[in-house]
């Protein structure tokens, strides 16, 4: 008879050691790029309506120790997977909900909110590039434009300068934000690993991009496992890939049991 453990374990790829032994393990998910495919614009993404019910059976598979790490604002989150509510760091670590439910966010001082409004005067001339106010955070999207490149990198290099040494820019595919200087999505890897149901446990970080590089930084320190999504050949710091969106969920699937 076959063994359902091993079974289960060769579906999961590199989340192998996860199907193995969930209790050891606190799993943190990007969302675009990673749980869901890009679209042209942030709010053209498309959630299929079975990815909720995974995540909510991967958390309870995993004790709870399951937590979303993003750039998008929590608000924005929780809506493409509701009525779900998971732990969650948004903006790329700036601003966080805790497993009890807390919210952590940074006030926006009144000079970042009035940079905001210039940088979306400044754009208005550059045809497809979208400007996303993330209240803590900004992000100028240049999917639509990718000639516009040079001109939005430029565009937020200055308003890097006019914010000061509280914010910092990330680069992504295809858009550039400046979010605060203090946050990073390792350092919310870190946040997280220190509260129950996450203490303990060793760190399995999955993404796409830049990014997502940081916690994969932090969890390989850590003694956990990186995992970025994408093609083999990629530089990175992950140490496994899977190749695709649909390929990651396939492998939770077989974590969560379903």
């Amino acid at each position: 008879m076959a063994n359902p453990l091993s079974s289960r374990s060769d579906h999961a790829g590199p989340l192998a050691p996860v199907a193995e032994a969930p209790a050891r393990y606190a799993l943190f998910l990007d969302i675009d790029g990673t749980l869901l495919e890009l679209a042209p614009t942030p709010e053209a993404i498309v959630v299929p309506p079975d990815l909720p019910q995974l995540l909510a059976a991967l958390s309870a598979r995993l004790g709870g120790a399951l937590a979303l790490v993003t750039g998008r604002a929590l608000p924005f989150a929780d809506q493409l997977f509701a009525p779900l509510s998971l732990p969650i760091a948004g903006l790329h670590g700036a601003e966080r909900r805790t497993p009890d439910g807390s919210i952590c966010r940074p006030d926006i001082p009144p000079a970042f909110a009035q940079l905001k409004r210039d940088v979306q005067k400044r754009a208005s001339s550059l045809d497809g590039v979208l400007i996303e106010d993330k209240g803590a955070a900004l992000g100028a999207h240049y999917r639509l434009a990718p000639e516009h490149r040079g001109a939005v990198e430029a565009l937020m290099q200055e308003a890097a300068r006019e914010a000061g040494p509280d914010f910092v820019l990330q680069f992504g595919k295809m858009v550039v934000e400046l979010r605060p200087a203090s946050a990073s999505k390792g350092e919310a890897l870190r946040a997280f690993l220190a509260e129950p149901p996450f203490a303990g446990r060793l760190p399995v970080a999955i993404g796409d991009d830049v990014t997502d590089e940081a916690m994969f930084a932090v969890a390989n320190r850590l003694g956990g496992h990186s995992i970025r999504i994408g093609p083999a050949d990629a530089p990175t710091a992950a140490r496994a890939t899977i190749e695709s969106v649909s390929a990651l969920r396939a492998a939770l699937e077989s974590v969560a049991e379903i």
